[in-house]
């Protein structure tokens, strides 16, 4: 197959996206595919006599190490002169491909709006489409549907940029309400703390999500094709899941399958598939969850591009399975292309 893998882009996670493209590239071309790793921003600015070169031609992408803090946005725009997010010849490559691997994170990969983009070109990508994009990225949104489908929900509200803050109990935590990877993201304690969570959030978006902070375990599911993946806890060796923890090694342990009993694995398991249903995903995503101390699991979110990273949860859940990174890839590849059966 021809395969564009598109990552990078403008997103606060462009660096996660970065590490997990050229990991993915580098996999499909071992398995014999003809791959092009493309950055949705900066696009391909070589000269090409046909564009089915660019499958050929493509160089083997070099490992991307994820730092410790979010790129520099301002640094990365000043490396493209003009207008427009999808950079040159990224729309004639994609139309080129027989389906292009979405490498891509937050909110201008995640939030539906390339995925209409590519429906309108028919361009064929993977993952979910762009109603269930869209209903994934907002939070507070997606914090209705699933509470309507009987999936339980940490209490929130919904601020945005000029109104008051609400009175909130605490602890709380305040979050960009479309971001992800934990950026703007803090665990507020006391009333002290508050106007600075929010000043941080407000940073990132217009719409800033606080919740009730829950304390229990961290559990991740991944759901391919519909139905769940292995169990996955999450413990930080400090802190909280943040942006650090997720990517820089050994910050963070992961066990998988998750030390819970089998009544509790299948419960949650149930829980994302539905959450899957719900919000309409397709091919595949993550859900996260706080087992609560009684035992309830809170859905707190939905990936619908969950990280491809050495570090990240999706491949771990893989191996559980039995299938090695280069398996899982084209696993997400077959369950993506039966939307265009």
């Amino acid at each position: 197959m021809r395969i564009a893998v598109l990552c990078g882009g403008l997103s606060n996670e462009r660096d996660v996206s970065l590490s997990g493209g050229t990991g993915i590239a580098g996999a499909l071309r071992e398995r014999g595919h003809a791959v092009a790793l493309l950055d949705l921003f900066l696009g391909w600015t070589e000269p090409i006599a046909d564009i089915e070169d660019v499958f050929t031609l493509s160089e083997e992408g070099v490992p991307f190490a994820v730092g410790e803090d979010a790129p520099d946005l301002e640094a990365v725009r000043a490396m493209r002169p003009g207008q427009g997010l999808v950079g040159p010849r990224v729309l004639d490559i994609c139309r080129a491909a027989d389906i292009v691997f979405l490498a891509l994170h937050g909110d201008e990969g995640e939030n539906g709006k390339l995925q209409a983009y590519f429906d309108i070109n028919g361009v064929r990508y993977t993952g979910s489409g762009y109603m269930g994009s869209a209903l994934a990225m907002d939070k507070a949104l997606s914090k209705v549907m699933l509470r309507a489908a009987g999936v339980p929900v940490a209490e929130s509200v919904t601020v945005r940029r000029g109104e008051d803050a609400p009175a909130f109990d605490f602890p709380c935590v305040v979050k960009p309400c479309s971001g992800g990877s934990s950026v703007g993201t803090t665990i507020v304690n006391g009333p002290g703390e508050y106007g600075a969570a929010l000043e941080l959030a407000f940073r990132y978006e217009d719409s800033v999500l606080v919740e009730r902070f829950i304390p229990g375990r961290e559990l991740t599911v991944g759901v391919l094709d519909g139905k769940a993946m292995p169990v996955t806890e999450i413990i930080p060796k400090s802190g909280f899941y943040d942006y650090k923890n997720k990517y820089q090694p050994g910050l963070t342990d992961e066990p998988c399958p998750a030390p819970i009993t089998p009544e509790q694995t299948a419960a949650i398991q149930s829980l994302a598939e539905r959450v899957y249903e719900t919000l309409r995903l397709q091919a595949y995503g993550r859900v996260d969850f706080i087992m609560g101390r009684d035992g309830t699991f809170y859905c707190l979110e939905a990936n619908t591009l969950p990280g491809m990273t050495p570090t990240s949860l999706i491949p771990r859940m893989g191996r559980a399975m039995g299938m090695d990174y280069g398996q899982l890839c084209q696993a997400l590849i077959d369950a993506s292309m039966k939307k265009y059966a």
